[in-house]
């Protein structure tokens, strides 16, 4: 297999576990309605049903950076993918709200375990001029497994009382094949060197970039290593503190500027909006589409635009996108699909920016040596901040009204622009060593 065809491999075969985590996230937007309707819910027990898989997020994500530093990127994939089959199965077959619960933080567990893991491992196996556009594949895999949930809704909405329970299933499947292929793919070499095992790490280095690629690789890992310690505390130290504050700060607002709202709720709105619910999850689907097809276009311009002023522009778009659609839902203009345009809108500017920029950042700006953890943090704090959104919107707009909700994930995204435009430094085409670097120098600065 030539180079670049081996890393295109292995990239998407991690990119599988994105593709469960959005397609388990993205599942119950269409089964929310007829679980609440099974259970009885309330306002904040609908919001539970939906959250709670975000409580198992944290949980996945928090441990997730340092067991795979311990044990390994592909073996925690492995991991993953067996608990994607036991939420799939399990949550199709609850007979309380207990039991659905449960199994949804196992989905959870699943969840936040690959939302660490994939990104991390495409990041540390991608050559430096391909990382930005192979990282992105990632979310491209993300939405994706969104749309491919949303799809599944709307041809099953009509499958009688208990739609909801084969809608979940539907995503035990690709999780044996997730399990499988990993089970094909070598260890990251930046972990392998880790580890003490250079000529495993050479031999997969070999494949990606070629004999004097991965001699040049394999002493700038080793460089690095050297002048770390390997520790929780690195991550405290003046220059990667920066770090650590950009990946956490990105991380939440990536969340607090409303995305899971709408791929959590958009039927809710759309229902409010005036809108049956059959057509409500259609337009959903419309949602996933639009999603994948900007994200494409986040691939082809993140390693050529770079990773700072597409934020910026995202942080824009999606703050002026809210501030219509909120004034769609306050002045009730719901006749000629402004309401759908105005989600559309939204989705574009966070899928070609926010969506699968923030992944790459966070992939690519901590030290080799505890880049696990770092990145773990980053992403339980992205996964608190997607808990305290999913559980609060319903109860928002049940109280204040949609239009409230959308004004203020408007100003989350100001802040978010200010934030990126003082702070954020520029990591395109730069080596994840030569990243490292900079923040060493900040510390003797």
């Amino acid at each position: 297999m030539k180079s670049k065809s081996f890393v295109i491999y292995l990239t998407v075969v991690a990119a599988l576990g994105g593709l469960l985590f959005g397609f388990d996230t993205a599942i119950i937007a269409g089964a929310v309605r007829f679980l609440k309707d099974q259970f009885a819910l309330g306002a904040f027990g609908e919001g539970l049903a939906v959250s709670i898989v975000l409580v198992g997020c944290m949980f996945g994500a928090a441990i997730a950076g340092a067991v795979s530093d311990r044990i390994g990127r592909r073996r925690f994939l492995l991991v993953s993918a067996a608990l994607f089959f036991v939420s799939g199965l399990g949550c199709a077959l609850p007979q309380n709200l207990g039991q659905f619960l449960v199994f949804r933080f196992i989905g959870g567990l699943a969840i936040g375990s690959a939302s660490i893991v994939s990104p991390l491992y495409i990041s540390e196996i991608s050559p430096a001029r391909m990382r930005g556009a192979l990282v992105s594949v990632n979310q491209l895999a993300i939405v994706t497994g969104i749309l491919l949930a949303y799809f599944v809704n709307w041809v099953l909405v009509g499958a009688g009382p208990h739609n909801w329970r084969w809608m979940f299933a539907a995503g035990a499947l690709p999780a044996v094949v997730f399990f499988v292929l990993v089970l094909r793919v070598p260890e990251s070499p930046r972990w392998l060197v880790k580890q003490g095992r250079e000529g495993e790490a050479r031999d997969v280095l070999v494949r990606i970039g070629g004999d004097a690629s991965a001699a040049a690789e394999i002493r700038a890992i080793r460089e690095t290593l050297a002048l770390e310690q390997g520790t929780l505390r690195e991550l405290f130290k003046p220059g990667f503190r920066t770090a650590l504050i950009i990946g956490v700060f990105l991380a939440v607002f990536q969340q607090i500027t409303g995305i899971n709202a709408v791929i959590y709720y958009s039927p809710r709105f759309f229902e409010s909006a005036g809108l049956a619910r059959s057509s409500a999850i259609f337009q959903s689907a419309v949602i996933g589409l639009v999603n994948v097809v900007f994200t494409l276009v986040a691939i082809a311009l993140v390693d050529r635009l770079g990773r700072k002023p597409l934020l910026l522009a995202g942080s824009a778009g999606m703050g002026v996108s809210f501030i219509l659609l909120g004034a769609a839902f306050k002045f009730q203009l719901f006749g000629g699909g402004l309401v759908l345009l105005f989600t559309l809108l939204y989705i574009a500017f966070f899928a070609m920016t926010l969506g699968p920029i923030v992944w790459v950042v966070i992939a690519e700006i901590f030290p080799t040596r505890v880049r696990g953890r770092g990145m773990a943090i980053a992403t339980a704090s992205l996964w608190v901040a997607d808990f305290v959104v999913s559980l609060t919107f319903p109860v928002i707009a049940d109280s204040l009204r949609e239009s409230f909700a959308f004004w203020l994930y408007a100003a989350m995204c100001a802040v978010n622009f200010v934030f990126i435009a003082a702070f954020l430094p520029e990591t395109k085409g730069k080596s994840l060593e030569e990243i490292e670097r900079r923040w060493l120098g900040n510390m003797k600065a």
